[in-house]
């Protein structure tokens, strides 16, 4: 290990990639066998395993930004995959429902973080970015706690997704905003050609799909290894041409799949992408982990406390409201309501780029993250132990 200078002035030890990766995964397989025994969410012993490697435990890990990095290629396959499984047809038809339910929820939670933040005594400016941090729920945990069934053939499924993917193109409005307030304004502009650049992102992809990719996989289908090659790389195109054309890796991603949804290769592909996409989400929930300051926490603890307790009571109670007002069931629509209530991978996203552009101070920054985590850690409580889902520990609730 590379030896490297602190502040204080002493060497500190570089943990090399590979050494991080053996202690993140077999420290993971070892707090998940006892959380299996003692019937808790795996996602909790990732973020606590990071929390006690990282920085700010007992700092054996500490390229955390690297490993972070690496761990967003995960929400990517998350994504890419989620399209795999989407017919075009049904997705328009799921967002046309979600756009009310998304519109009005998403204005409540922006109201409800900026009330935090102002009854705190955050800036006005610092009370925005916590409310839109409120606004969005996590794609991670939404679509990794539904069975699979469920997600690609009930309603629920449909309608979870359609709610998720207007929140990711609220979050990119929001990231963008706040990459143009650096400069003292929003570029409206270019704002509007980034939306307007989605629809021909779309159109390149079918005609890619259509005329390159399908008769590729139709010639050379007997080739696994290049399948999984082709699809990774497809994945990985569109997400960085969405990345250019100004709106978010991860939503192209999810056109991507989409426009692959009609092959007859699709369930192949997804199949073979699925350790590689879990490889990379237990990275992300890791450096969750890992990259939070427990310093701030006496700071940050109360605010934290009734910001994570207003979004898991509030968020079920305004989704089921709203959709129940859209003729949803009672039982189905507390069922989203609480799959939702928590608030996003995008939020922590929002919290990094404020306090990287100067918008908001640290501790607003990790007012943020400790909400993140908290609802995360509880949300998946609620979930694990009370609905369908692939990793209850109750038995009768276990579906995949």
């Amino acid at each position: 290990m590379e030896e490297r200078p602190t502040t204080q002035g002493r060497a500190v030890a570089e943990t090399s990639l590979f050494q991080s990766f053996f202690l993140i995964f077999s420290g993971a397989a070892l707090l998940a066998s006892l959380a299996l025994f003692g019937r808790q969410p795996l996602l909790v012993a990732y973020i606590a395993l990071g929390v006690l490697l990282g920085p700010s435990g007992f700092a054996v890990i500490n390229n955390v930004q690297l490993l972070a990095d690496m761990s967003n290629v995960g929400i990517i396959f998350l994504l890419f995959l989620l399209g795999l499984d989407m017919q075009p047809q049904a997705l328009m038809s799921v967002l046309r429902k979600a756009t009310f339910v998304g519109i009005v929820s998403c204005g409540l939670f922006l109201g409800l973080g900026f009330g935090i933040g102002h009854l705190f005594g955050f800036t006005g400016i610092e009370s925005w970015v916590i409310g839109m941090a409120m606004m969005f729920s996590s794609t991670i945990i939404g679509i990794k706690l539904l069975p699979t069934t469920v997600l690609h053939h009930k309603h629920l499924g449909e309608l979870m997704v359609g709610l998720l993917l207007f929140q990711d193109f609220v979050a990119i409005a929001c990231l963008m905003i706040l990459l143009s307030g650096s400069t003292g304004h929003v570029d409206v502009a270019q704002l509007g050609l980034s939306f307007a650049a989605l629809p021909l992102l779309a159109l390149f992809a079918w005609a890619i799909v259509k005329y390159l990719l399908l008769p590729l996989f139709t010639r050379f289908d007997r080739f696994h290894e290049y399948v999984f090659l082709l699809a990774v790389g497809w994945c990985m195109g569109m997400a960085e041409l969405a990345e250019v054309l100004g709106l978010s890796r991860e939503i192209g991603a999810f056109i991507g799949g989409i426009t692959l949804a009609t092959s007859p290769i699709s369930q192949y592909i997804a199949l073979s992408l699925k350790p590689l996409r879990d490889f990379f989400l237990i990275l992300f929930f890791f450096s969750i982990g890992a990259q939070f300051n427990l310093a701030m926490v006496p700071i940050i603890a109360v605010p934290a406390l009734i910001a994570a307790l207003a979004v898991l009571v509030i968020k079920p109670v305004v989704f089921r409201y709203l959709l129940g007002n859209q003729s949803e069931h009672k039982v189905l629509a507390w069922d989203i309501g609480f799959r939702l209530g928590q608030i996003s991978e995008f939020s922590l996203l929002i919290a990094f780029l404020s306090l990287h552009h100067k918008l908001i101070g640290s501790e607003a920054a990790h007012l943020i993250q400790a909400t993140a985590i908290l609802t995360f850690l509880v949300s998946s409580y609620i979930v694990v132990m009370n609905f369908p889902n692939p990793i209850a520990v109750k038995d009768h609730l276990r579906r995949d």
